[in-house]
């Protein structure tokens, strides 16, 4: 599907940008499971989140990958993540927790949170009906990591028939391999622009605006992640 500027009506979705995966003190930390490339990506997303918000009177939507506790308190964590990540213990990702808050930079641009449990933000959650009730029909997806929750995630909209647009330098995944064969692959369903060149787009000053920020927002088009 491919809308007219004037007919669309935006939504940022910002998968999975949480504490326990990228803060210094979180999970993924103490698991010795980090990487810069996806700890520089709230300060990237900051202003593209604004500009979706001021310019287009958009709606930035953050999924909070959620580990629900058992009767025990336990967390109830799929065999598949248990094997990879054996780190993960009691009070993870808990629903309402720091943990699984969405990280300090990006918290106050975000209008509404879902809750998922794995990696698509639409599955079992009510994102479509929120992007639905704010008249959202393009979705601009950023997070991580590219070839998980964003690849699944914009797939799901695209079959939901969202404009969906996958930010480059917007998402990580855990090689830089990885990371473009993930954006390869979604150039089939979705536009793959960096932040810049989507905001370039956005804004009324054109291109000249986007290359402008182009410095702020970093050049790197494949950046790996360790969340």
């Amino acid at each position: 599907m491919s809308l007219a500027d004037q007919d669309k009506r935006y939504g940022l979705l910002i998968v999975d940008l949480q504490n326990d995966f990228l803060h210094p003190n979180g999970a993924y930390a103490r698991g010795k499971t980090t990487s810069v490339e996806a700890a520089a990506l709230p300060a990237r997303m900051r202003p593209l989140a604004q500009a979706i918000k001021t310019r287009a009177q958009g709606l930035v939507c953050a999924s909070l990958f959620t580990l629900w506790p058992n009767a025990s308190g336990e967390p109830m964590v799929s065999p598949h993540l248990l094997s990879k990540r054996g780190f993960l213990k009691k009070g993870d990702f808990s629903p309402g927790s720091w943990g699984q808050s969405v990280v300090e930079e990006l918290k106050d641009t975000v209008d509404v949170c879902v809750q998922k449990v794995a990696y698509s933000a639409f599955f079992n959650t009510q994102l479509d009906w929120v992007l639905r009730r704010a008249g959202v029909n393009t979705l601009v997806v950023c997070g991580i990591v590219t070839n998980g929750g964003v690849a699944s995630s914009v797939r799901d909209a695209h079959v939901r028939d969202y404009d969906t647009v996958v930010l480059s330098d917007g998402c990580a995944a855990f090689t830089p391999a990885q990371h473009q064969a993930a954006l390869d692959d979604m150039a089939s369903v979705a536009q793959v622009m960096s932040c810049a060149e989507w905001l370039g787009q956005l804004s009324p000053l054109g291109s000249s605006f986007g290359s402008s920020l182009a410095s702020s927002l970093g050049s790197n088009n494949s950046p790996s992640a360790g969340a």
